[in-house]
């Protein structure tokens, strides 16, 4: 991993992460906190994102709530982490709270609401799709890359093995065939 951001205040952390989660949605999380956090913030580079996604992903808990305690953690501690957690979780609570008093009065009927609904679905599909497409053209630099990229994928879609149980067998194999690849001084 990279070398920590500069310091960093718990106010900016807390502000970075309640705008990410007020502008996030749905599936598209990870394409906002990659933006942001590797982009106009500059608080990781893209190979610590990718590093910190794959422990995201392999935790319970969701993707952006597990990113924001690891950065916030290690921008600032635990008081990052804390204040990292509150930001980008309390954009959506409020939201949904507001939006399930919404849906109990039968606004989810309304042909507009339902119509808003399958474009905001649409859009966060083809966001999943751009941040997969831009971390895998970072992330899938040798064969082997592409490979074990394609193995999780298939055990997952395919045969429908959970997420956890792909990474847990994908990750010794991949550790194996590089610690094999380092040694023999070959770079596949």
């Amino acid at each position: 991993m990279s070398e920590p951001a500069p310091s960093v205040s718990i106010g900016e952390i807390f502000w970075a992460f309640l705008v990410i989660g007020a502008t996030s949605l749905g599936g598209g999380v990870v394409g906002y906190l990659r933006s942001s956090l590797v982009g106009s913030l500059k608080w990781l580079d893209d190979e610590t994102f990718v590093e910190l996604l794959a422990i995201c992903q392999s935790m319970p808990g969701l993707n952006a709530s597990n990113m924001a305690i690891l950065v916030g953690d290690r921008l600032r501690g635990g008081a990052g982490a804390a204040v990292a957690l509150i930001g980008i979780c309390l954009p959506g609570g409020l939201i949904m709270v507001a939006a399930a008093a919404a849906l109990d009065s039968g606004a989810h009927d309304h042909p507009l609401v339902r119509a808003a609904l399958r474009g905001v679905s649409a859009g966060a599909v083809g966001m999943v799709l751009y941040v997969t497409v831009q971390l895998g053209l970072k992330t899938i630099r040798r064969p082997a890359d592409a490979v074990f990229a394609a193995a999780t994928l298939l055990s997952v879609s395919l045969i429908h093995e959970s997420v956890l149980l792909a990474l847990i067998t994908v990750a010794p194999i991949a550790a194996l065939w590089f610690q094999r690849k380092r040694k023999s001084g070959d770079r596949q």
